[in-house]
């Protein structure tokens, strides 16, 4: 039985030291997004061996704006379900900390509680913005430093990438002196956001001694590069964070319109999943077969 909440491959390692041995061990650690347990499935049976929970996606899952509206406790919910659906590392969008310090080490506790092994917190303002957008406000960089001080302080095992969106506003300089003020702090990696070129890439990581994160989010500030792009410009983990909420919702768009339009989505059979495609995935016969009482079904 390989789903990992029945319980026979559940880690004995804690999720964040995990994360960190994928992050040293290399090549690039590709960490695609996944907001909500389906997904995680789907993403580990395709190898990969992270998983990333998007502000962004979360939100726009529950029909809000990524404006900073999500609380800790909703975050927990997707970090459960995530986590416990498919036992790998998840590294979790945690905004601006929620807070000050306290509410940081308030967060840290929760996500690690619920399963996170990871969290970026970013350096903005609340109401805060997706990284790509613009006019971006920044806090000092001692507040941003002392957010990330007590999350490490706060932190069992959880794994701290500090996210500055300073090049947007500062320049690449302002952004790599933020960064090495975070690292100071004891942030474990970086996050340059929105970073605009190859040559912004590749500088910054000439510059900075540490494992750095690369976003690439699709519709943003960010030229399309591949994992092993990434890898040669300096960088340790890449995130994909909204694209499988984007495929998934255009899907949708497409199957309503179809029903609306036909009264009903025959049309599209051939484009679903069949019954017996999420029936492997989500292990549904694994389950049956934990309980004698259950009668085993048979896909009609």
């Amino acid at each position: 039985m390989s789903t990992y909440l029945i319980g026979a491959d559940v880690p004995a390692v804690p999720a964040g030291e995990r994360f960190a041995a994928l992050v040293r061990r290399g090549p690039i650690l590709r960490i695609p997004g996944a907001y909500n347990g389906l997904a995680a499935l789907q993403a580990r049976r395709a190898g990969f061996e992270a998983l990333y929970l998007s502000g962004a996606a979360m939100s726009a899952s529950m029909g809000l704006p990524d404006l900073g509206i999500l609380t800790v406790e909703d975050v927990c919910v997707f970090i459960r379900q995530v986590s416990r659906a498919a036992g790998l590392p998840v590294l979790v969008d945690g905004d601006t900390g929620y807070g000050e310090a306290l509410n940081v080490m308030h967060m840290v506790r929760a996500f690690e509680d619920a399963g996170a092994a990871a969290v970026h917190i970013e350096d903005q303002v609340l109401p805060k913005k997706c990284g790509h957008l613009n006019d971006k406000k920044l806090i000092p960089v001692q507040d941003m430093a002392a957010k990330i001080a007590a999350a490490v302080r706060a932190r069992r095992h959880l794994y701290v990438i500090a996210r500055t969106d300073a090049a947007a506003s500062e320049g690449l300089d302002g952004a790599v002196e933020r960064a090495q003020r975070y690292l100071d702090a004891g942030a474990d990696a970086i996050f340059p956001e929105a970073l605009t070129s190859a040559e912004m890439f590749r500088e910054f990581a000439r510059r900075i001694e540490a494992p750095l994160l690369a976003n690439m989010t699709e519709f943003g500030r960010t030229p399309y590069f591949t994992a092993e792009q990434f890898q040669a410009l300096g960088f340790r983990m890449v995130i994909w964070p909204v694209s499988a909420l984007r495929i998934a919702a255009k899907a949708h768009e497409r199957l309503y319109a179809t029903i609306a339009r036909e009264g009903g989505p025959k049309a599209l059979i051939g484009e679903m999943q069949t019954r017996q495609e999420l029936y492997e995935t989500i292990a549904y016969a694994d389950y049956e077969a934990l309980d004698a009482s259950i009668v085993k079904s048979v896909v009609p």
